[in-house]
């Protein structure tokens, strides 16, 4: 039985799971989640799928996960992979995890929403300028730590490094000019070089029009 992931492909949030996911080699499929539709705010699916009313959900077997980050640790602990060379490395790995919780993706993900898929005359622009100013000292923090290095934790790719750009692929605009970051820049060509890489539309389903 394949592991079913329950998204949509504007999430960045469902993208940190489902990156590593594909990249894993497990055996999955993705199920589309209408989230502009209401469906994870509806009694159905709060029953059924997710009481936080929340995308993304990991379904394998007996076993029902939620949140991107223990996603991702389930992929680990299920292939090796993804989760550093040592004990030191897990802690690395999960420490940026804690930090794009806190500082990046928070940020982003509602200042990518308020900035491209409300109506126009809706978004709060003074509330998009105050999250773009927390957003550019968390993209300088992520492109200091990158100087010299290939990836964020130890010599290959990590959840560290799939929950970090889970929102910086995506082409609505939000405050993030990759071109403006040097390190970011080179390490999320690191990333669409990985063997197998998709980009967030083109690997989970659905998508609606910005604007």
């Amino acid at each position: 039985m394949s592991i079913k992931l329950y998204c949509f492909g504007e999430s960045g949030n469902a993208y940190k799971a489902a990156l590593p996911l594909h990249l894993s080699g497990l055996d999955y499929e993705m199920v589309e989640v209408d989230f502009f539709g209401g469906e994870t705010r509806s009694p159905e699916y709060r029953a059924n799928i997710n009481g936080m009313g929340e995308a993304p959900v990991m379904i394998d077997g007996d076993i029902r996960l939620t949140q991107s980050g223990v996603i991702q640790q389930y992929i680990t602990d299920k292939t090796g992979k993804f989760g550093g060379n040592s004990q030191a490395d897990k802690y690395e790995v999960l420490r940026w995890v804690l930090f794009d919780n806190h500082k990046l993706s928070s940020v982003a993900g509602p200042t990518r929403f308020l900035s491209n898929f409300l109506p126009e005359d809706k978004r709060p622009q003074q509330v998009i300028d105050f999250n773009k100013g927390r957003l550019t000292a968390a993209y300088d923090i992520l492109n200091k730590a990158l100087e010299g290095k290939d990836w964020l934790v130890g010599d290959g790719p990590t959840n560290a490094d799939f929950c970090c750009c889970g929102y910086l692929f995506y082409p609505e605009p939000f405050g993030f000019d990759r071109s403006e970051w040097t390190n970011i820049d080179a390490w999320l060509g690191r990333i669409e070089g990985l063997e197998g890489y998709k980009a967030p539309y083109d690997l989970m389903p659905g998508r609606k029009s910005a604007g």
